[in-house]
């Protein structure tokens, strides 16, 4: 098998808005740092904004810059704002698929302006609380911000380019890696859905251990460059080939991961698998 690398390293720092692409990070238990550390919630309810029923969501981007200190959020038709960003303050109860999460720090009346126009719903911007402490599941759990249930997705070109020539076999065109918000893309290995058979994997300096299958929702028909659904692929492909009856036929794409040793990661590391499946 050819030596795998790490062809692309993205980070999400607002749940559902736009990823943005990274040389490097440090990686913590819960993710690559910054990773879905802020969510946007129905102002009335506290529940989760999602691509799902808002894909405008895509093209929302958003920078941790300062350490940690400043967002810099952008849209199109929404302009720029910077915010000073609150990691203690006025706690907002949050639900996450139906499940409440406790208390995080609502980041202001600014920040629910920006985005209660940006998104055209009322919304407002939390944060994860100091002290947050969440698990995931599956056959390495690890602990998560944000995310749906996981630290990291884990995803491969020789996946992404087994799913678009299916596509292109049915007269549909290809798809972009980022349909599918992965925070690691792998490239080299030769066999496509090989993260399905990771079980403890090297990256860079940081130890990661396989979760579960990343199942797909309807989030894959959003076009991430223009926050529009553009289905039904890749989701028609995938249902042909990649149904999971243990998941409710769901379809899936991708691997989740836990982070079982921090460290550090950068594009053009090596991806040395410690045991398979």
């Amino acid at each position: 098998m050819t030596a795998a690398t790490v062809h692309s390293l993205t980070c999400y720092p607002v749940k559902g808005c736009a990823g943005v692409p990274l040389a490097g990070s440090a990686v913590t238990a819960t993710g690559l740092v910054h990773d879905r550390t802020f969510m946007v919630v129905d102002a009335a309810d506290g529940s989760f904004r999602s691509q799902r029923t808002l894909p405008r969501m895509a093209v929302v981007r958003a920078d941790v810059t300062d350490d940690g200190k400043h967002l810099a959020l952008s849209a199109p038709g929404a302009g720029e704002l910077t915010l000073e960003v609150a990691y203690e303050g006025p706690p907002r109860e949050v639900v996450l698929f139906d499940r409440p999460l406790g208390p995080a720090v609502d980041q202001g009346e600014e920040a629910a302006r920006w985005f209660s126009e940006a998104l055209g719903a009322p919304s407002r911007l939390v944060r994860v609380r100091p002290g947050f402490d969440r698990d995931g599941w599956g056959e390495h759990p690890g602990k998560v911000n944000f995310a749906d249930a996981h630290a990291l997705s884990v995803a491969s070109l020789a996946s992404l380019d087994d799913l678009n020539r299916r596509i292109a076999e049915r007269g549909g065109l290809p798809v972009l890696v980022d349909r599918f918000r992965p925070n690691i893309v792998v490239a080299g290995w030769s066999e496509p859905h090989t993260e399905d058979q990771v079980r403890l994997v090297d990256v860079g300096t940081a130890r990661l251990g396989y979760s579960v299958r990343a199942m797909r929702c309807s989030v894959p028909l959003v076009d991430q460059a223009t926050g529009r659904t553009a289905g039904p692929e890749p989701v028609r492909t995938l249902a042909g080939y990649r149904r999971e009856p243990e998941y409710g036929n769901k379809v899936s794409f991708a691997m989740k991961a836990a982070v079982l040793r921090p460290g550090a990661i950068a594009v053009g590391d090596p991806v040395e698998v410690r045991a398979w499946a």
